[in-house]
């Protein structure tokens, strides 16, 4: 045998022989990638599961609270909620009893899943106190009573009020929410900001009633303090004098599109900066007959 073919039988030999030498992989290894696996599988699904179960929170939300358009003989009323984070701590519902109609915007302090959770607490209470009586300053007493013997329930701001459909009379009481905004069809502008301390405060808070009365173009306008809040990218706030401006320049629309004109500016006015808050507007509007048709608690 030559000398070259006798060193490439060594290093065959040698490749031959490191390659049997090499350690095997102990079968835990093997199955560590599959346990990794699995675990990853049973994640996603946990994932997914909370994913629906927000979503049908989020749904039942969306049922407590008032249909997007109603109208009460010669007024409609409009509202959105947006949500900042999974589900909103503010509300908003309605209801008609014998003495007109009950309408209420709240705004639970926090966000997400915590306040999310108290509003349907929130909700009942206000039900349950407006199935009793129509005075808006007892509705809110009874309200707040009940919330602060919870002890552990978040402070809420309120605005509660009952509008008479057919004379335009509304009664309104405030738990220390911003004023709303009454916008007369002349171009006045009045504040409405009568009532007391937040919800859960004091068990012996009293709240007082404020009264005005809606006429045919006059435009409320209720809200939470998320439109107020909302940052452009320079850190400037929506504020008043911007939610006036935007509420005058679309004072002749119908509630629906003055509701989606406000709420625009404000999603324009914050561009790409997230929300910093939960956002609800509510427009209550007097119109003409043949605008509403006349219609009693008809919704959309």
């Amino acid at each position: 045998m030559s000398e070259s073919g006798l060193s490439g039988g060594l290093a065959t030999r040698r490749a031959v022989d490191v390659h049997v030498s090499l350690p095997q992989p102990p079968s835990s290894s093997r199955a560590r990638p599959e346990k990794l696996e699995a675990k990853l599988a049973a994640l996603q699904k946990d994932y997914a599961d909370l994913h629906t179960a927000v979503f049908e929170a989020a749904q039942v939300h969306r049922r407590l609270c008032a249909p997007r358009l109603v109208h009460y003989g010669d007024f409609e009323i409009a509202s959105e909620i947006f949500a900042v984070r999974y589900l909103p701590g503010d509300f908003f519902t309605v209801r008609e009893t014998s003495n007109g109609v009950v309408f209420a915007l709240g705004d639970i302090c926090g966000k997400g899943l915590a306040a999310g959770m108290w509003t349907t607490h929130l909700v009942g209470l206000v039900g349950a106190h407006a199935a009793t009586t129509s005075d808006p300053e007892s509705i809110v007493f009874g309200v707040n009573r009940d919330v602060c013997r919870l002890g552990s329930a978040p402070l809420t701001s309120l605005l509660l009020a009952r509008l008479d459909p057919i004379t335009g009379e509304l009664h309104y009481c405030s738990a220390g929410h911003p004023p709303a905004l009454l916008l007369r069809a002349n171009g006045g502008l009045e504040l409405l900001a009568e009532g007391g301390l937040l919800l859960g405060v004091s068990p012996m808070a009293t709240y007082v009633r404020g009264c005005v009365k809606l006429g045919f173009g006059d435009v409320l306008l209720v809200y939470s303090d998320g439109i107020l809040e909302s940052l452009n990218d320079k850190d400037e706030e929506f504020g008043y004098a911007r939610l006036e401006a935007e509420l005058r320049r679309a004072q002749t629309d119908s509630a629906d599109a003055m509701l989606f004109s406000v709420l625009g500016a404000v999603q324009d006015f914050a561009a790409r900066r997230p929300l910093v808050d939960d956002m609800s507007l509510v427009i209550v509007r007097g119109c003409a007959r043949t605008e509403t048709g006349n219609q009693k608690g008809t919704s959309k």
